[in-house]
């Protein structure tokens, strides 16, 4: 079969609409980013110049990812792997598989637009990064004002900060980067309320499709059919595909720019050996502009997560080896290639087809990505910088001593020829490689029988997470001891959400493309390998996070998850391969074929449909329009309770238009000093606005005012587990209630 779209004679190959289809969505991201930054730091962040802006960055780096992708070789063929002048982005892709993708990636899509969460009250993070969206698509500028004219001004009893919003400087400073927000308030803008929470499942039905691109190039396209599904049924990735997370965003970034130097290196593996090949698909001039976008893109994730920083450290370390292999003139292996495949010193030589001049703009692309991702971090949200400074500071000096190592490498690149070669020549090297990574799994499988992780709690923040684990612990029937964290089952938790067949598999994966690259073969995977081999052992480690699932789980969406499914598609390729070597027939193959693919979908599915069909917040959004329009016009509103104020404050100030804060609450208690509340009541009043009070009871209001309840609502909310997949729902129950304030109540 020809890939090509059936029914015209001439057009995209499929293998090019593959390629672009899946790249895009990263150029996308990265442009509307690269546009927004800016503007929200000069407080410009509005429709009329974000929207134009947003999309031309958009279009310019879509014109410079996306042009010259190839049409496809013959069937079959991996990527790089045909002759030069064809270069196929994706090689052998048939219009059918293109339409299987496209098919799982909107079938996703569609299943968690249909049952997708509403979570806008402030509890945890998706609530916050909502709210976040929302004061950007409303305001367009940071940090947040306290508005405290319309408290009479300042006074010591009133509080402005709340749950993910930080009391920092003078002003509101919101927790976390500031790229998903940026993201989250173009749904605003296209819907209100109902278009921000439908953008997550569009952006996790994107992020299936950018993953089927990277197995495409890498395993072949009629393996991205079947990763597309197994990463789509995954639980975790349904969670975050749901609600206002960062991790699929992360995602996007991450395997989007993945795919783009994987684009470059084919463009620049096509181009005439001896020639620039510029202005040709495939040339050399088209390879360069595509590593520094890949790198920009990768780099960007900085934008989004502050632990993006950790994730494109090897990025960091290869962009440096490829600058030192270029000024080499060799590559650091000696191995001859396998048929089909290229050989290492293609990777390097200064003649023929040099990987090593993508270096440079590799590294340019990611120190300009990741650079603003930092900027971004230093001016707007510098109190969650502080917040995390143990993590992200210790990180930071181990980039710049990888970068150090990598401008020094370069330097001595001319001197490293000859020991790379002599170490490529060690005996049992591959053979080590190899079982290091087998090693490395069994070590983390065989964990909870070796170690129990404890923190014992140092800080307030250590405490608070102490009591919530040993509540948590209490409902789920096990023995209280807030200092556990369960880390030590956290490759029990990727076995939960994908299967342990695609864990075996992925490991075996692993382990022979270790080999494969310590012979000086298969350097198409020498960064992929190592992005998700670094993230995937770093995270499992120490994920970091309060170890309630699904909770927990978000950790593993932006790499470990979908670099496993990687792994394991690629595996299965390989088992049938060795199979068909081995003269196993045509009935055998399909059979291995048929049960492999079931081994990889099942599992992740049968997990997931304990709370696939259950959405988690639904009626929030209703809740909390109802809410805001039962607030009376020119109304200034003092949470006169903890809880409330910790999810509301922000709530009222940003969904309601309305100037909100805490009133400090008695030492030892959950509510506000009556003295305070009577003297801020008249000061309201004297400043020209209605006073009102919310609060979690109505005996909590109604001293002050005839309690009115403004808010009941009954929904469901996450499980909280601790030793076993999730397999079903909470309930979840808020009440508020108003009161207006009669004029002299204590």
């Amino acid at each position: 079969m020809r890939s090509t779209w059936p029914g015209r004679a001439r057009g995209p190959s499929a293998g090019g609409v593959l390629a672009a289809v899946s790249a895009a969505p990263a150029l996308v991201l990265a442009g509307w980013l690269l546009a927004g930054l800016p503007l929200l730091l000069l407080g410009w962040f509005r429709p009329p110049v974000a929207v134009p802006l947003g999309l031309a960055a958009a279009a310019l780096l879509c014109r410079y990812g996306l042009r010259g992708l190839p049409g496809a070789g013959a069937a079959g063929t991996p990527q790089g792997a045909a002759g030069a002048g064809t270069a196929p982005a994706i090689a052998g892709a048939t219009a059918w598989q293109v339409a299987g993708v496209l098919a799982a990636a909107a079938g996703s899509g569609l299943f968690n637009l249909l049952l997708h969460s509403e979570q806008l009250i402030v509890r945890r993070d998706p609530a916050t990064y909502a709210q976040y969206a929302v004061w950007l698509a409303e305001h367009g500028s940071l940090p947040i004002p306290y508005g405290e004219a319309a408290f009479g001004g300042p006074d010591p009893a009133l509080r402005f900060g709340s749950v993910g919003f930080f009391d920092h400087g003078g002003a509101v400073v919101p927790q976390f980067m500031p790229g998903p927000p940026l993201v989250y308030a173009l749904g605003h803008w296209l819907g209100g309320l109902a278009g921000l929470l439908l953008a997550p499942p569009v952006l996790g039905a994107l992020a299936v499709l950018v993953l089927a691109g990277t197995v495409a190039r890498l395993a072949g396209a009629r393996w991205a059919v079947l990763a597309a599904p197994v990463l789509a049924v995954c639980m975790p990735v349904l969670y975050t595909s749901r609600t206002t997370f960062s991790e699929i965003l992360s995602l996007i970034l991450l395997f989007g720019g993945l795919c783009l130097l994987l684009d470059a290196r084919s463009r620049l593996r096509a181009a005439p050996p001896g020639s620039g090949g510029a202005g040709q698909p495939g040339s050399g001039r088209a390879a360069v502009a595509g590593a520094f976008l890949a790198g920009l893109v990768l780099g960007l994730a900085v934008l989004v997560r502050i632990d993006g920083l950790r994730d494109v450290l090897p990025v960091l370390a290869y962009a440096g080896a490829l600058i030192a292999l270029r000024r080499a003139g060799a590559a650091a292996g000696s191995g001859g290639p396998a048929a089909g495949e290229p050989a290492a010193g293609e990777a390097g030589t200064a003649g023929g087809r040099p990987d090593g001049r993508l270096g440079a703009p590799l590294l340019g692309g990611l120190l300009a990505g990741s650079g603003l991702g930092f900027a971004a971090a230093f001016l707007l949200a510098e109190p969650y910088l502080e917040y995390l400074s143990g993590s992200w500071r210790p990180l930071l000096a181990v980039c710049a001593a990888v970068l150090a190592l990598a401008l020094a490498a370069a330097a001595l690149g001319p001197r490293l020829a000859g020991p790379l070669r002599r170490l490529a020549r060690v005996r049992r090297l591959p053979e080590a490689a190899a079982g290091l990574v087998v090693a490395v799994m069994a070590a983390f499988a065989l964990r909870p029988r070796l170690q129990t992780v404890t923190r014992v709690p140092a800080t307030p923040e250590d405490r608070t997470t102490a009591d919530f684990i040993a509540k948590t612990q209490a409902a789920n029937g096990l023995a209280a001891d807030g200092t556990r964290l369960y880390y030590e089952d956290s490759l029990h938790w990727v076995a939960w959400y994908l299967g342990v067949p695609a864990v075996l598999l992925a490991t075996l994966a692993a382990a022979v493309l270790a080999h494969r690259l310590v012979r000086g073969r298969a350097p198409e995977w020498l960064l992929p390998l190592t992005v998700v081999g670094w993230t995937t052992v770093t995270t499992l480690y120490r994920p970091a996070i309060t170890p309630d699932h699904p909770w927990a789980a978000r950790r593993l969406v932006p790499v470990v998850l979908p670099g496993l499914v990687l792994l394991a598609v690629w595996g299965l390729r390989w088992v049938l391969r060795r199979a068909r070597e081995r003269g196993y027939g045509p009935a055998a193959r399909k059979g291995i074929a048929v049960a492999g693919v079931l081994l990889l979908v099942v599992p992740g599915a049968v997990t997931s449909i304990g709370t696939a069909f259950t959405p988690v917040g639904r009626g929030e959004r209703a809740a909390v329009e109802a809410m805001c329009a039962a607030l009376p016009d020119g109304a200034a509103v003092l949470v006169v309770e903890r809880v409330t104020a910790d999810r509301f404050t922000q709530l009222v100030r940003g969904v309601c238009g309305v100037p909100a804060a805490e009133v400090a609450q008695v030492p030892g208690t959950d509510l506000a000093s009556p003295a305070d509340v009577a003297r801020l009541t008249g000061r309201v009043r004297a400043a020209g606005r209605v006073p009102v009070l919310l609060a979690a009871e109505a005996g909590q209001v109604a001293p002050y005012g005839t309690p009115v309840q403004v808010m009941r609502l009954r929904t469901r909310q996450d499980e909280r587990s601790l030793t076993e997949a999730p397999d079903g729902t909470w309930s979840l129950a808020v009440d508020v209630w108003m009161a207006v304030p009669r004029n002299g109540s204590a």
